[in-house]
């Protein structure tokens, strides 16, 4: 059984003036995420700017969702590291608080051989008993999580149960799902692919749109679910010119202009995440006003 099937929230993580995570803000969005019909929270992945959090803070987050969402929807905790024995502390540690799954990505700067692959994603999974998720996303990687190797994994790793796919590559998915497709939950990581993927096997999205746009992400996979295809290409179509805008820069800098500008008060980034170039940003105000998410 899927750990879940619709649209997930890769959510931002609120920072205060001085950088300090914001657990209240954090909350707030929590809430509307659960209220707008997502169906499942992840939480410290990249957009959640995992990457500048200290192994303290990075847990702290982890275990503030999960004691927030209160089982209400599943809490995915990114767990996933570039040094094979931190990524085992942070699962280890996020399965003692309670989370309902792992997203594990693909060990970034090393980039790691498929053999290399094989043997990390192994030790983390023997080192819990939690449904793991890999994500796979190359272009901020460098490193391609082959479906070749996918498919070992799946088949000989029991509790690696899906794949997060944003390498943007559909032949590569496809590929994926000829040779593994009865043992692996696959998920499009990028907004733009929702439909396509999901008409491959896919059982939903990890998304970042859903950030500003959560019930209108939650309705394209839904009617998909439903068998509703053509409303769920619709959705997907309409939503194309703002996820366009939200990929304008590197994620999460356009989604966390965009929830400041809808006055979510998401604060600032970490560096050496910067502040929006001025002209992108009046890209991303258009086409939130074009979408109908901005006044």
């Amino acid at each position: 059984m899927a750990i879940f099937t619709g649209a997930g929230v890769a959510i931002v993580t609120p920072m205060h003036e001085d950088e300090t995570v914001n657990y209240e803000k954090l909350g707030e969005l929590l809430e509307e995420q659960i209220a707008s019909g997502t169906d499942a929270i992840i939480i410290c992945g990249t957009t959640g700017e995992s990457a500048t959090l200290d192994h303290e803070e990075h847990l702290a987050v982890i275990k503030y969702a999960i004691d927030k969402v209160a089982k209400r929807i599943p809490v995915i905790a990114g767990t996933g590291s570039n040094a094979t024995d931190t990524a085992i502390y942070l699962s280890t540690e996020a399965e003692k608080m309670g989370a309902d799954g792992l997203l594990l990505v693909t060990p970034y700067y090393n980039k790691a051989t498929q053999k290399g692959l094989i043997q990390h994603y192994t030790r983390v999974a023997n080192a819990v008993s939690l449904p793991i998720i890999l994500y796979n996303v190359p272009s901020r990687t460098g490193c391609n999580l082959l479906p070749e190797t996918m498919a070992y994994l799946a088949e000989h790793v029991d509790n690696i149960v899906g794949i997060k796919e944003a390498s943007g590559n559909i032949s590569q998915v496809a590929k994926l799902m000829s040779l593994a497709g009865d043992k692996i939950d696959l998920y499009s990581g990028n907004d733009d692919q929702i439909v396509p993927i999901m008409s491959l096997g896919g059982k939903g999205v990890i998304s970042v749109l859903s950030n500003v746009a959560p019930k209108q992400t939650h309705d394209i996979a839904a009617s998909y679910l439903a068998g509703d295809v053509q409303t769920a290409c619709r959705l997907q179509l309409e939503a194309i010119e703002l996820i366009d805008a939200l990929f304008c820069e590197v994620n999460p800098i356009p989604v966390k202009t965009a929830l400041n500008i809808m006055g979510r008060e998401v604060g600032p980034f970490r560096g050496p995440l910067c502040e929006m170039d001025p002209a992108n940003e009046q890209k991303l105000k258009a086409a939130m006003k074009a979408y109908g998410i901005l006044a």
